[in-house]
């Protein structure tokens, strides 16, 4: 008979489950989804919205630069509900709003009763990052839901040792997979975190062998659609690595870390880590905080990367942190120290919110941006504007597009009938298709990404609308070039201002064998 670990080991004895805090979890839900309908649509489409809209209409069981099922989920809820900017950003919302009960539930999986509960949620409501991710759609606000998710279903897996709840880690496993491939940092720290504590003992039995057996096979469709193209997301990280990202210092690594999950949370996460790590939370809370420290270590020795990649780990680590102050504080002498507790989370957002949120219109929000003395950075081999890029790539889509539809009204039926439109980057092509849409545009055909697997379609080089010439070669490459607009928006990233829009006519070769070489997986 299989054995599936259902003796549990003395460090990760039962513990008591005190009732859901139904009445704080209400009271966060409903802040939150008040929050964010301040600002849902302030400003405009953030460049990958546009991008995942173009893939939405596209299914396929992978992408260059991600798996298929934020997209997958995407189509399913354009189906119903069209592709307004509000009606995109819901699906995130909601997502959101559920990563704050499971990170609730995280907590009293831990023990934690009313009070941890609730401060387990708050600091997820008050996480800059949290906030920030969850206001527009994308596989990111997905990525942050999972892990937390993944942590609950290892705590039932090694409590109950059933084989359903194996299999339901490697659900969650696996569906985080075809989200996101970070994903495998998760399920690898937590591999590391079994290891080096007693729970070593349940690599022995069936059930997280189970549990990975599930998750591959989950995976396994996305697997086959890398090998049936030619391995195009480790050419996509390949170059992201080499020419796109910016080394990142351990100190500054560490540093925006704090700003992420919110300084004046950080006494809440790092009591989480500290507890877990020192064993306060029994084995499954050293997991965790093994967890932590693997994937920090990792994403500091690989340098060049985004210090969000560790983003998804802080709602267990609030979880822990709650649990841990909540007993800290149980006596009355030191149960005054609870307000204060949840006070400071509260302060952070609130001093930062308009960085995270487009809360102010933009013209307040540079004047608050000036008067902090903050200049935008990026993580990115690219100049800045005036605004950070999270921010600045929800600007200039309507004038891109206009001056597009400026440019194609200077078409004869005849030409616009082959007519096709050439971009340089993925948000240019999903603004133009997506906003296009009401001027009947004709298609786009762009290198970038995905968008270079999508082909040539109708074009044979007759009629190209080109959205920014940037070298002399791409004018002289026709007959004729003739420069109609010059589009953009002044807050808008610099590579996206002062873009010309031109009609080429006449193709001086083939295109088909130019296509080649116009890829740009980036």
């Amino acid at each position: 008979m299989l054995d599936w670990g259902m003796v549990a080991a003395p460090s990760s004895a039962p513990v008591e489950r005190p009732p859901l805090a139904r009445g704080p979890l209400l009271g966060l839900l409903a802040a939150t989804v008040a929050l964010h309908l301040t600002a849902i649509t302030r400003y405009g489409w953030f460049r990958d919205e546009l991008y995942y809209l173009s893939c939405a209409k596209r299914l396929a069981w992978g992408y260059v630069d991600q798996p298929p099922l934020s997209i997958a989920l995407l189509a399913v809820w354009r189906a119903a509900f069209g592709a307004t900017l509000a009606g995109v950003r819901v699906p995130a919302l909601i997502v959101g709003l559920v990563t704050i009960l499971v990170t609730m539930q995280l907590a009293r999986a831990l023990g934690g009763g009313r009070w941890a509960q609730f401060l387990a949620g708050l600091c997820v409501v008050t996480s800059p990052i949290h906030r920030a991710i969850t206001h527009y759609y994308s596989m990111n606000v997905i990525d942050m839901l999972a892990w937390p998710l993944a942590g609950l279903a290892l705590i039932r897996a090694l409590r109950r040792g059933h084989p359903l709840d194996w299999g339901a880690l490697g659900l969650v496993l696996g569906l985080g997979l075809l989200n996101k491939l970070s994903m495998v940092w998760c399920a690898g720290g937590l591999a590391i975190g079994l290891l080096v504590t007693p729970l070593r003992t349940r690599l022995a039995t069936a059930g997280p062998w189970l549990a990975a057996a599930v998750a591959a096979a989950i995976f396994s469709p996305h697997l086959v659609w890398q090998v049936e193209h030619g391995w195009p997301t480790l050419e996509w990280i390949r170059n992201a690595t080499a020419h796109k990202m910016l080394s990142v210092s351990l100190a500054g690594f560490a540093l925006n870390q704090l700003l992420l999950a919110n300084p004046l949370a950080a006494p809440v996460w790092i009591t989480g880590l500290v507890s877990a790590l020192r064993g306060r939370r029994g084995s499954e809370g050293r997991v965790f905080g093994v967890q932590y420290v693997a994937v920090f270590v990792l994403l500091v020795v690989s340098r060049s990367v985004r210090v969000e990649y560790l983003a998804p780990t802080y709602a267990t680590l609030f979880a822990l942190g709650a649990v841990a102050l909540e007993r800290m504080t149980v006596s009355p002498s030191r149960a005054p120290w609870r307000p204060a507790l949840a006070v400071l989370p509260i302060l952070g957002l609130a001093l930062l919110l308009p960085l995270v949120l487009p809360v102010l219109p933009v013209g307040q929000f540079l004047r608050f941006q000036s008067a902090l003395g903050m200049r935008p950075h990026t993580e990115e081999r690219h100049a800045m504007g005036q605004l950070p890029q999270h921010y600045a790539d929800m600007f200039g889509w309507p004038e891109i597009e206009a001056g597009v539809a400026r440019a194609c009204a200077t078409l004869t039926s005849v030409e616009r009938a082959h007519a096709v439109i050439y971009v340089h980057n993925y948000g240019e092509a999903g603004a133009i298709e997506l906003l296009g849409e009401r001027d009947r545009l004709p298609p786009v055909i762009c290198g970038h990404n995905n968008w270079w697997l999508w082909g040539l379609g109708r074009a044979d080089g007759r009629v190209i609308v080109v959205v920014g010439a940037v070298h002399a070669d791409e004018v002289r490459d026709f007959q004729s070039y003739t420069a109609v607009d010059t589009v953009g928006h002044p807050l808008a990233m610099p590579y996206e201002r002062d873009l010309e829009v031109g009609v080429g006519r006449g193709l001086r070769f083939p295109i088909a064998p130019l296509w080649p070489r116009m890829k740009d997986f980036n």
